[in-house]
């Protein structure tokens, strides 16, 4: 008789620890779930926008320092908008991380934050690339600069024996090395941090487009109609 009931008892106690399991997993969420929103063991996407962050300060501060330099450089040259740009991308990557996450078909809000977000990592990856076009464009000519000072002005020509030769003139510079040392290398400086900028872009635009359709189902349910178990493919 003794030896009769204890199977009962254990298979009574295994679907009560069962039960238990599922309901602790129901509570916590999946496992799977919590570590796809994971990028480099930091939640997503923290990381990439504090990333974005940082590179749209620099970006920023360099910029400022060149306008430092000569108020006669274009907005062009002194990419501060592609730093201000980042920042505001990054401050909604951090609201998007502060968002309670559920199921997107219950969340409007969540689905055109994560939307507006991938539509400004991509808009970022294009200014940043833009940016980056410029600054080669600016570091290859002012490589090529031949200055003298005149006065509080530095004017450059590319070829100093051609009469008609294209020049620039820089104002409020009164020592024309800032122009033909110091630019090239804040020039040099925006084209790496762009192109971080860039990259990290890439990466945030791919993760919210992966962590939306990474997983497709057939509709083929393989277990019992309560189990709701589907099958990947």
């Amino acid at each position: 008789m003794g030896s009769g009931k204890s199977p009962m008892r254990s298979a009574g106690g295994g679907n009560a620890n069962a039960g238990t399991e599922k309901k602790g997993q129901a509570e916590t969420g999946s496992p799977v779930l919590e570590e796809a929103q994971k990028c480099c063991g930091c939640r997503f996407p923290l990381l990439v926008a504090l990333l974005q962050l940082l590179l749209g300060i620099a970006v920023a501060v360099v910029a400022f320092l060149m306008v430092a330099i000569s108020s006669s450089l274009l907005a062009r040259e002194t990419p501060h908008w592609a730093g201000i740009i980042m920042i505001v991308v990054s401050l909604l990557g951090f609201i998007l991380f502060c968002i309670t996450r559920v199921p997107d078909e219950r969340a409007s809000a969540q689905f055109i934050v994560k939307l507006l977000y991938f539509f400004l990592c991509t808009t970022g990856l294009v200014i940043s690339a833009v940016v980056i076009a410029f600054q080669c464009y600016h570091y290859a000519l002012t490589n090529r600069y031949s200055c003298k000072e005149m006065g509080e002005h530095c004017t450059c020509t590319l070829d100093p024996e051609d009469p008609i030769a294209r020049t620039f003139s820089y104002s409020d510079v009164t020592d024309c090395r800032a122009i033909v040392s110091t630019l090239p290398m804040y020039y040099l400086l925006q084209m790496v941090l762009n192109l971080a900028q860039a990259i990290v872009c890439l990466v945030g635009a791919f993760l919210i487009w992966k962590h939306r359709y990474q997983v497709f189902f057939a509709g083929l349910q393989t277990g019992s109609p309560s189990a709701q178990t589907w099958q990947k493919v």
